[in-house]
């Protein structure tokens, strides 16, 4: 049997994944709701768009001055929970025949349709 070279047993599976739109529930930017832009799964994070965003120094090169650019930085997945209605949400794995599909544990919707 070949083994993956992508495939690493330690990294975590998620819940979470990129387009689903979530809320930071602990922080300086708690509350706020945005889509995940990009996972990041061997370290625990995720790209919230324009959420816990820093101002960044770039120094002059040859080409351009320096100048402050705003990046936005990731944030750990346990600081975040997916959103029905406006408010953060527990979700759960329902298997029907041979579909496993997450959905939301007080409305039984699907997350991702």
């Amino acid at each position: 049997m070949k083994k993956n070279k992508n495939f690493d047993m330690n990294t975590p599976k998620f819940k979470i994944k990129k387009g689903d739109i979530v809320m930071v529930i602990s922080g300086k930017n708690k509350g706020s709701i945005g889509p995940i832009t990009k996972m990041f799964p061997k370290e625990c994070k995720a790209l919230v768009e324009n959420i816990n965003t820093v101002k960044v120094h770039q120094k002059p090169s040859q080409g351009q001055p320096g100048s402050i650019v705003e990046k936005t930085m990731p944030i750990h997945i346990s600081n975040l929970s997916h959103v029905e209605s406006g408010k953060p949400a527990k979700v759960c794995y329902k298997i029907d025949g041979e579909e496993k599909t997450l959905v939301f544990k007080k409305s039984g919707k699907k997350v991702r349709v």
